[in-house]
């Protein structure tokens, strides 16, 4: 194979993924995703405006709950739109800059939400754990710095992955295997070493994702120990059951994560069909199931509803 000229080693654009064989059927897929995102965009902003307008929600838990609607908005609104337009309008190629942008807001994004998520863990095993001392530990203060802490964390951590692959020679196929740009698979279609990108993703993944799990896991064994040591069952079930909703929004999140980490590891010989699917299961499922978690399990906010 000749080598390609210097034309094509800085690409002006990505094709965007479609799922082969199913092209007619994009104007149905394309009512189901815009579906999906209304239902996620409703949801997140209901929950938003209640813990405003609701005096007896300004707590840290809910404060926390509206950055978690905040960030949902975020990520689906930087991915959604461009994949409707595509649907819609069959505009599939994205220029390489807007790829690049849009890369580092989901992984930043991901990043914010799952810190957001460990904050929540901490502030359960403080409710729980150590009741008395609840209200001086997470104040309202401390609530808003944890915010823009894990903001910093989430832009610190994976602004190096655009800036990794900004001055990689791209002379491969352009063909993405997502409706949008992730950064493993932008970088496979790089003709360049990209050990440096490779080393730096898994890092920051474990550094940040890994560690905030396995924090969370820490959170609720010590959780569960200190429910097991109530006398009555009852009590057990009343003062666990306030953990159920993060829970539920915890798997909604890292469930999605690890299987979308799985089709990019192992999965290379899997129809496109599965990492498309995939791919939005991990952009849509957790903005859309987290309102609605919420909105079932938390009463103030079923009755300001």
């Amino acid at each position: 194979m000749p080598f390609p000229n210097s034309s094509d080693l800085s690409p002006s654009s990505f094709i965007l993924a479609s799922i082969p064989g199913l092209e007619a059927a994009h104007f149905w897929m394309s009512i189901l995703l815009c579906s999906m995102y209304i239902l996620a965009v409703t949801g997140n902003c209901t929950v938003m405006f209640i813990v405003k307008m609701e005096p007896s929600l300004h707590a840290p838990m809910y404060f926390f709950l509206c950055m978690l609607a905040a960030i949902d908005l975020a990520l689906s609104t930087s991915t959604v739109p461009r994949i409707l337009s595509f649907y819609w309008f069959n505009t599939r190629e994205i220029s390489f800059g807007a790829c690049l942008v849009q890369m580092f807001l989901i992984h930043t994004l991901s990043a914010i939400e799952s810190t957001v998520l460990l904050a929540m863990a901490v502030d359960r095993y403080v409710a729980i754990c150590h009741p008395l001392r609840h209200a001086a530990i997470l104040t309202n203060t401390t609530t808003a710095k944890i915010g823009l802490v894990a903001m910093a964390r989430g832009v610190l951590f994976f602004l190096p992955l655009p800036l990794l692959l900004l001055p990689l020679p791209f002379c491969r196929s352009r063909m993405l295997s997502h409706s949008f740009c992730l950064h493993q698979d932008v970088m496979n279609l790089a003709c360049a070493n990209t050990t440096p990108s490779v080393v730096y993703g898994l890092t920051a993944i474990l550094l940040v994702m890994g560690l905030d799990a396995a924090l969370i896991c820490l959170s609720y064994i010590l959780i569960l120990k200190a429910v097991l040591q109530l006398a009555s069952w009852k009590e057990r079930v009343k003062v666990f059951s306030t953990c159920v909703a993060h829970i539920c929004v915890v798997l909604a999140f890292y469930v999605p994560l690890i299987g979308l980490s799985v089709v990019h590891r192992f999965g290379k010989d899997l129809a496109p069909l599965v990492h498309i699917i995939m791919g939005n299961v991990y952009i849509l499922v957790p903005t859309v199931l987290n309102p609605i978690i919420y909105g079932v399990r938390t009463k103030q906010i079923q009755r300001r509803i």
